[in-house]
């Protein structure tokens, strides 16, 4: 029996067989997923094999659904991801690229989390071995202890929630879970490097970014991500395998990025302007001058692509601008006033959830860690803070209608209605 899928060649049911191997030994009723029992988990595997496109693509969403829920993973998660690392593996296959994105999902949640840094995987496990070694009673009495120190009534029914809520085990085996299947698919890192070399553009770019998350691994994946983006004809493959890059490297990466900053293709300088501001974070002063703020600054005054040609550079959800304005973060040190004065001008530009992440970081250059506690008159703010203010109560409507977009502000003690905030500026209301 063999199954036709699309423009990709004809799929045997030894291939299928081969992928799925030990699928059925699992007791798949035993693990849990986000709406109980993992029962269906199988079946939704093999559809992603299936000849049914729309099938393939309900597989894909419903796994999306159940063993990565809004970014919560289960025990089921781990036993999910052998299977869909065969699967990208197998040039045979349909769908090759967006298992490696699910892959990536099931190891680290969404990357904006661990973004512009990259993967603390050191942290993340010691915090998990000293969450597990306190005492659960010891855990109840903090939050106890945190109820009460509630400023104020409305604080203190917040904090009272979010207490009612809390349980010991439950929150240690979430955390458990999504560290076993950050091992999980770590495991399979050596065999799903070699995803590289293939000859689809976008299972190249979709496993750069998997390789990404695994510093562990770096001694190995690094190189090949160098070597990658040195014979990379795709601009955006090459712009992911340097941005993977400079996730993974030291100072001694330095200088085989920088060389990317004079190439022809803007992606490409941008990938690499990304990877060096990283690297200027981590301690390599060497990594960053003005030739990088300046291609971060372009990233932000340009106006982004709505159909790209190809493969787009996958991180941040594909959104250059909100990466470019997270690594502009990580230059202020250096540039404080420039930086913020490119991350103002992409705000002006952008709209919608894509102004989250700029906002956020525009707000952090503007005012440091911390919220101007209380928000000073207008006139007390320098010229660029005031500029990033009017451009905030400037935004339209498909900006504030979003409840994220007034909760950063709130979060930095700016006027989270766009009347009150267009008044603290001095600008009309109509």
């Amino acid at each position: 029996m063999s199954v036709r899928c699309g423009r990709f060649s004809t799929v045997t049911s030894e291939t299928t067989d081969s992928v799925f191997a030990g699928l059925d030994a699992i007791d798949w009723a035993s693990l849990e997923h986000a709406y109980g029992p993992a029962g269906d988990v199988p079946d939704q595997l093999r559809s992603l094999c299936g000849e049914d496109a729309e099938g393939r693509g309900r597989a894909l969403h419903a796994l999306y659904g159940n063993i990565f829920h809004q970014g919560s993973r289960y025990r089921a998660s781990a036993f999910a991801v052998p299977f869909l690392a065969r699967m990208a593996a197998t040039p045979a296959l349909p769908g090759r690229s967006e298992a490696l994105e699910l892959l990536a999902a099931l190891a680290i949640g969404y990357d904006e989390a661990h973004l512009p840094g990259g993967v603390a995987v050191e942290a993340w496990r010691r915090e998990i071995a000293e969450f597990r070694a306190q005492d659960p009673a010891a855990v109840i009495a903090e939050y106890d202890a945190w109820v009460a120190r509630a400023a104020n009534e409305a604080e203190r029914r917040v904090r009272e929630f979010q207490r009612s809520m809390f349980d010991f085990d439950d929150h240690l085996a979430a955390g458990e879970a999504e560290l076993a299947a950050y091992d999980a698919v770590r495991r399979e890192v050596p065999a799903l490097a070699a995803l590289l070399a293939d000859a689809d553009p976008a299972v190249r770019a979709a496993a750069c970014r998997l390789l990404a998350w695994f510093p562990e691994e770096a001694a190995a994946t690094l190189p090949q991500l160098l070597d990658l983006a040195d014979r990379e004809t795709v601009p955006a493959v090459a712009a992911t395998a340097l941005i993977a890059a400079g996730l993974l490297g030291d100072a001694a990466t330095v200088d085989r990025i920088r060389a990317f900053l004079t190439a022809a293709d803007p992606a490409v300088r941008c990938g690499a302007a990304i990877a060096l501001a990283r690297l200027g974070s981590t301690g390599a002063e060497s990594a960053v001058d003005v030739t990088v703020l300046a291609e971060l600054a372009a990233v932000e005054a340009e106006e982004p692509e709505s159909e790209p040609d190809g493969p787009a550079v996958p991180f941040h959800d594909g959104d250059l601008r909100g990466y470019a304005a997270l690594a502009l973060t990580q230059v202020a040190d250096r540039y404080p006033g420039e930086a913020l004065d490119a991350v103002t001008t992409g705000l002006a530009s952008a709209a919608g959830p894509a102004a989250f992440p700029v906002t956020a970081a525009a707000l952090r250059l503007a005012f440091g860690n911390r919220p101007p506690t209380p928000l000073p008159p207008f006139a007390e703010l320098d010229h660029r803070q005031q500029r990033l203010v009017t451009t905030l109560a400037s935004m339209g409507e498909d900006t504030w209608c979003w409840g994220n977009f007034m909760e950063i502000l709130r979060g930095w003690e700016i006027p989270s209605r766009r009347t009150e905030l267009r008044t603290y500026a001095g600008l009309p209301n109509d």
